[in-house]
């Protein structure tokens, strides 16, 4: 079974190694490839797709920059993917046939209950920086979860904008609006969500401002390169509760393991998977720069 990954910035990817985990204990025969745009620089997304169909792929991942980009050119979007406007899996039938779905949402949904508790969500206003393709799926996720309140910012006001319009068709013009101030609004609130790229490696930053944070909130980062990002240290250092983007990382593989082979795999064995690669990834880093 060939199945794969299309993004940019990819080459630290965990999810080869939580897919071998997976094939391993299932004893399927399969390989998980990284098509990372920025070393396919001839490369786009249309092309690759064409590629993993006459290749035989049963599917590939999909992450930034064309969660948004992939929903032109599939044949049909499963109705939560379409909801969401976002699409992270791709699954590929035997006549070549694409079937869009988006696992972000109840990957990042399971990872916070998991580690910050459902009830840490229920009732609560929640200020979210990024409103891109993972953006999307973290804003329903916490919908699905039952906060009162969705304060959204984006550099891209038009894309915050059309999200918060989103929201409003599914849940109600009162469950979502545009921030103003961002910090006065995290000020006020009681959890911090960081949907966009940066803080992860090669985006360096922290798109929350720090002075903000404190240990009443929680904090949380769809990241996991790396699991410590400077808005999660930060705000783990003024004592708030955080959660990295592990979590997301692992419960969406599980969504995506079972779509394409039927079977589900062991959650707790895909955490182990996750942990020793990372450990090893961080490791090789350090090497590597040492080295330089």
């Amino acid at each position: 079974m060939l199945l794969g990954l299309i993004g940019a910035n990819i080459m630290g990817s965990l999810s080869p190694a939580l897919f071998a985990e997976g094939f391993a204990a299932a004893r399927i025969d399969g390989f998980y490839h990284l098509m990372d745009v920025d070393c396919l620089r001839e490369r786009r997304l249309p092309n690759l797709l064409d590629a993993v169909k006459a290749l035989g792929f049963a599917g590939v991942n999909i992450t930034y920059p064309f969660k948004q980009d992939v929903l032109a050119l599939l044949d049909s979007v499963d109705p939560e993917a379409a909801q969401i406007g976002a699409v992270n899996t791709v699954a590929i039938a035997a006549d070549g046939r694409t079937t869009g779905y988006n696992f972000d949402r109840p990957g990042w949904r399971r990872g916070f209950e998991e580690t910050l508790g459902a009830d840490s969500a229920r009732g609560a206003t929640v200020v979210q920086v990024g409103a891109g393709g993972a953006g999307r799926a973290v804003a329903f996720a916490l919908m699905d979860l039952g906060i009162a309140l969705l304060v959204l910012h984006d550099r891209d006001i038009e894309r915050a904008r059309a999200l918060c319009s989103d929201i409003a068709t599914y849940f109600g013009p009162s469950r979502c609006r545009l921030a103003d101030n961002l910090e006065s609004e995290i000020a006020v609130a009681h959890g911090v969500v960081n949907a966009t790229q940066t803080g992860m490696r090669g985006f360096p930053g922290n798109p929350v401002p720090a002075s903000a944070l404190k240990a009443s909130h929680w904090a949380a980062d769809v990241i996991y390169t790396p699991v410590e990002t400077e808005f999660i240290k930060c705000a783990a250092a003024k004592g708030a509760r955080v959660l990295g983007g592990g979590g997301m990382c692992v419960h969406q593989a599980v969504e995506a393991f079972r779509l394409f082979t039927g079977m589900t795999p062991d959650v707790a064995r895909l955490h182990e998977a996750f942990a020793a690669a990372y450990e090893a990834r961080e490791a090789a880093y350090g090497q590597a720069a040492e080295a330089r």
